[in-house]
């Protein structure tokens, strides 16, 4: 095999994969109909579609964890079977995962080690492995260290780990499935050079994302999947945002949200000096201040994991507070339920829908009326009020615009998207004072997200006083009219939405203060 057919790492590259004609049926769904795909070596090629769109379910067959019924997959020209990751694998494709695969109590070595034959049985090569991850990260300039504990990396650290595992196996294609998702917008930056310089080197990457910013920024063509169906196969150079947001749901999609200028009213909700411990007596909140007025939104951004669940679940009445007080209005709640919250005028859309927000084999009425069933007009006495549940319910499904055959639907047959537009529909409906929305969007498509973003700034016209929590920073810069970054259970500082930059708030979300970024800024 000549030189120009190896990748730096010595390994042979992959000249072109195609998939022909795939077809993958689950029951009721057809997941991929007759879809065709194909990516180049040296090539970063974006696969775009709404949730249910069935780009997952593609990858899943490509990384030999579904059989297609019907189609073809070449390689290099040559027919392939490929029946398991383990065949993937052997022919050069490898997968990072969105939530990575790694064990925090082992080092880097030995994460990349897991599973892989030593070459000297029954021993460890562990000194071999690390060898290899240090010629890896010098070759793709990935500063990874082979002994570094994972349990102590940052985020972005670990995507690194995860590329390096994916090349130490020999990945000449790789497949991202939103890689970006849990990053600061500096290790964005870092995490898509080390990606360019992989595809210049003749690696193949398949991106995976929801954000139409970073496919525009990075990748060299873009396909977009709808219904199962491959709609159309563009250079991304060639086609706008806005061509891709329509492609994707089959209409015109707003892109751009609308926020008037903000009416303050009183008040609404109002945290001193929280701090809280989890239940291994970590500190997980430490002297939280923090006021939301009538009519405002207030954003918290952060990378997932620095205090963000603790705060939203500290005010709902789910997390013990250890010091200082919280207030709706005038009135002091502190160390109130979660049923008195509601009470108070609180409503909550939590992080985890499906862990939290719903109880999946009941169906879409019913969990309209989680918490509320035993309030009139839901009830009356100790018997449940059926007709009214039943014609509320359907009020609230075609308000909401709640995709469902029916309202007697289980929860688990709907859509990420639709689930949390029940969800939505549920919090909102209560006409509440307060407002907690943690991740209202996380995994929701693009349809749902606009409907979900637009709801949000009409009950912000309408006098609601919202907290915010999304790991999207463009979210929370398109929705909030101040800003406030957490890192490590603290606050770094709150700032008005107009005179920051996405880039000070990534410095904040990396462990910088207000005050040292904005000295920096000068």
């Amino acid at each position: 095999m000549s030189e120009n057919n190896l990748l730096p790492s010595g390994l042979p590259r992959i000249e072109t994969l195609e998939m022909r004609g795939i077809v993958k049926r689950f029951p009721g769904v057809l997941a991929n109909d007759h879809v065709n795909f194909d990516i180049k070596a040296g090539e970063i090629h974006a696969l775009l579609g709404e949730n249910g769109a069935g780009k997952s379910t593609l990858m899943k067959i490509l990384y030999g964890l579904y059989a297609p019924e019907e189609g073809e997959i070449y390689l290099n020209g040559e027919q392939i079977t490929i029946h398991s990751p383990t065949d993937s694998i052997n022919h050069g494709i490898g997968m990072i995962h969105q939530h990575f695969m790694l064990v925090d109590t082992l080092n880097v070595a030995q994460n990349v080690a897991l599973g892989l034959k030593s070459s000297r049985e029954p021993r460890l090569d562990l000194d071999i492995v690390s060898e290899r991850i240090t010629e890896l990260s010098e070759t793709y300039g990935l500063k990874v260290d082979p002994q570094a504990n994972v349990g102590r990396l940052a985020v972005g650290e670990r995507q690194r780990v995860e590329i390096i595992k994916a090349l130490y196996r020999g990945a000449a294609l790789l497949v991202l499935d939103e890689p970006t998702a849990v990053l600061t917008p500096q290790e964005v930056d870092d995490v898509f050079i080390i990606f360019r310089q992989m595809a210049r080197d003749g690696h193949a990457l398949i991106f995976i994302s929801h954000k139409l910013d970073e496919i525009t920024a990075l990748t060299d063509r873009v396909t977009v999947l709808r219904d199962g169906k491959a709609i159309g196969t563009r250079p991304t150079s060639e086609v706008t945002k806005k061509d891709m947001a329509n492609m994707m749901v089959g209409r015109e999609v707003l892109l751009e949200r609308y926020r008037p200028e903000a009416e303050l009213g009183e008040v609404r909700l109002k945290l001193e000096n929280i701090s809280a411990v989890n239940d291994r007596d970590q500190q997980v909140l430490k002297d939280i201040s923090l006021e939301i007025h009538s009519g405002e939104i207030l954003g918290v951004a952060g990378v997932s994991g620095n205090g963000q669940r603790p705060l939203s679940e500290a005010i709902a009445g789910l997390q013990p507070v250890a010091e200082g007080s919280i207030f709706m209005e005038d009135s002091d709640v502190t160390g109130f339920t979660t049923s008195e919250m509601l009470g108070a005028g609180l409503s909550y859309i939590p992080e985890e829908r499906m862990h939290d927000g719903v109880i999946k084999d009941f169906s879409v009425a019913w969990n309209f009326i989680l918490q509320d069933h035993v309030r009139e007009p839901y009830s009356k006495g100790i018997f449940l009020n059926f007709k009214y549940i039943d014609e509320h319910s359907q009020e609230l499904i075609n308000s909401f615009n709640v995709k469902t055959p029916s309202r007697e639907t289980p929860v688990k047959n709907l859509s990420g998207g639709n689930i949390q537009k029940l969800i939505l529909a549920r919090e909102l409906d209560r006409r509440p004072r307060v407002l907690i929305a943690a991740q209202p969007t996380r995994g929701v498509d693009i349809g749902a997200t606009e409907y979900i973003h637009n709801q949000l700034l009409l009950q912000r016209a309408e006098g609601l006083a919202t907290l915010l929590i999304s790991e999207d920073l463009d979210e929370i810069l398109a929705l909030s009219d101040r800003i406030m970054v957490m890192f490590g259970g603290e606050i770094m500082g709150i700032v008005k939405n107009e005179g920051v930059s996405a880039e000070d708030l990534g410095l904040m979300m990396a462990g910088e203060r207000l005050e040292a970024v904005l000295g920096k800024s000068k």
